[in-house]
């Protein structure tokens, strides 16, 4: 890329825009201080909305009993006692349980291992060496949308790799961290196999449908035709942001001062050593044999690996639980096949060192985290993020809007109630029993309701520090770019956002004009 070409890209409105929104960013204080504001602002904010009686009500779902019931939400006090001694015994237990936790650390033991041993390098090396340059991208976004089926394994094991990827190629490393984030998270309800979350979200439309009709039920597959379309509409659009916005806007001189300090260079990806190349085949056939293996020990209907009742290897079952570990093995093992041949590991103590290694790459992560932690804590106890999509909710009935221009409305919505509520499925409890009957009375099925809500919760994945992976990729991206900050992760994925937004939505309207079917017998209108 000629530096003319980058100041051409800078001269554009919408990277001047960019620019300005990560020189913002940027200069707010570290992520620690802005997670320790945020949270204080919510104690604050709290105390004086419960002061002033803040609620709303609405029909909720109890995910326990699956039961629909009249419920009014108030903001609850952080600065009275009861809020005292909850931020004062909670604080432990908000950081170990905090859900990104145990599963970064854990698959980093893994993928520290296969990187620190020399086994992911070679890898990339040898994947360069037989990989048309031009499919690298969409191929890395199509991954991240795959990934979705194991929940929220892409984040920890594909971004990093995504970097690794893009580096490997002379690329830029934060574009191939931006392409798997894009892929895992903007894309996180496309896919073109059914995944942990359609059952979750099927299960509470036929919930909010039994207001209207008792006997309606939702199938887990009733979105899947729509979801295999939007899985190429996602490829499509984050390589072209990639591409054409994100990759232009990032320093060739980040770029290439990052690859020398990961010690890839474009010259030398494909270059390895006799005893490498030995290395890499054995560590190939360990890791094969323990796909192998796994694989045969979930055939069996009765697995210990499936789900006991329904024989399923995806819903609630011990393989999709177990997955972090299995993933985590699966990279240990083969480095250490290929670390001992090439002799990066003389011996156990070797491996036991790199594994200390890994943890302490982990050290700036560990501490964000705890802070983020107590943050999105405090939110959820307070009640706001509730309050607000009721009141949000209550907002957008009363608008008396129709026809695509209603579920044009409906997605924005979702996608802003996204910036404040980060689980998919608790927001889905609070607006599947105003906005499912509600769309039925007025002619529109429950799936289409439900697409409708998972576009608009999927888009600003990318932008929100409520999401519970944002601290980690926060991290992950100062690896690269040691300047970068939240304004720069903001500004970098800003553009899949807005592109994806529009994008899907688009395809929405599309699929409502022809009348096709969002799923197995899944149509739009009642």
């Amino acid at each position: 890329m000629n530096n003319n070409s980058v100041k051409k890209q800078k001269l554009t409105w919408f990277a001047r825009f960019l620019n300005v929104v990560e020189a913002a960013g940027n200069r707010l204080p570290h992520p620690i201080t802005i997670f320790a504001i945020l949270a204080a602002g919510i104690v604050l904010l709290s105390g004086v909305c419960a002061a002033l009686g803040v609620s709303a009500s609405g029909e909720m779902i109890d995910v326990k009993t699956m039961e629909v019931s009249e419920r009014t939400v108030s903001v609850v006090s952080l600065m009275n006692r009861d809020g005292l001694v909850y931020m004062l015994t909670s604080a432990v237990s908000n950081f170990t349980g905090f859900a990104p936790v145990g599963v970064v650390l854990v698959t980093m033991l893994g993928v520290g291992c296969a990187e620190g041993s020399g086994y992911l390098s070679a890898l990339m090396k040898k994947a360069v060496g037989v990989t048309p340059a031009a499919i690298v991208t969409p191929m890395l976004v199509f991954l991240g949308v795959m990934s979705n089926v194991a929940t929220d394994v892409g984040y920890v094991v594909l971004l990093p790799l995504g970097a690794v990827i893009f580096m490997a190629y002379g690329r830029h490393p934060m574009a191939g961290l931006a392409a798997a984030f894009a892929g895992v998270s903007g894309g996180f309800s496309a896919n073109l196999l059914i995944g942990a979350l359609d059952p979750m979200l099927a299960g509470i439309s036929t919930e909010a449908a039994h207001m209207v009709d008792p006997s309606y039920v939702v199938d887990p597959a009733a979105n899947w035709y729509f979801m295999i379309a939007s899985t190429f509409v996602i490829v499509i659009l984050g390589t072209f942001v990639t591409d054409k916005i994100v990759e232009p806007r990032l320093s060739a001189a980040t770029a290439t001062k990052s690859a020398a300090m990961q010690g890839e260079s474009p010259s030398s990806v494909t270059s390895l050593s006799p005893r490498e190349k030995k290395a890499l085949l054995f560590a190939n056939i360990t890791l094969l044999a323990l796909v192998a293996a796994v694989a045969v020990l979930a055939l069996p209907r009765n697995s210990f690996l499936r789900n006991p009742d329904t024989g399923s290897l995806i819903s609630n079952a011990p393989f999709m639980d177990g997955l972090v570990l299995l993933l985590a093995f699966l990279f240990f093992v083969p480095s250490v096949v290929y670390g001992r041949i090439t002799g990066v590991y003389k011996n156990e103590k070797d491996v036991c060192a790199q594994l200390g290694a890994n943890m302490e790459t982990m050290g700036s992560y560990i501490a964000l985290t705890f802070v983020a932690a107590q943050f999105i804590s405090y939110f959820n106890y307070t009640g706001l993020g509730s309050v607000l999509a009721l009141k949000g909710a209550e907002a957008l009935e009363s608008t008396g809007v129709s026809g695509p221009v209603l579920m044009v409305s409906f997605i924005l919505f979702s996608a802003l109630i996204n910036l404040v509520m980060g689980s998919a499925s608790a927001k889905w409890v609070i607006l599947a029993p105003v906005f499912v009957p509600m769309f039925m009375l007025l002619g529109y099925s429950p799936e289409l309701t439900q697409v409708a809500y998972r576009i608009g919760d999927s888009c600003t994945n990318l932008i929100t520090p409520l999401m519970t992976y944002f601290a980690m990729i926060v991290v992950f991206a100062k690896k690269y770019d040691e300047n970068s900050g939240i304004g720069t992760l903001i500004s970098t994925m800003l553009p899949y956002s807005i592109l994806f937004l529009i994008g899907w939505t688009l395809l929405l309207v599309v699929w409502m004009v022809f009348g096709l079917p969002l799923g197995p017998g899944a149509v739009m209108m009642m």
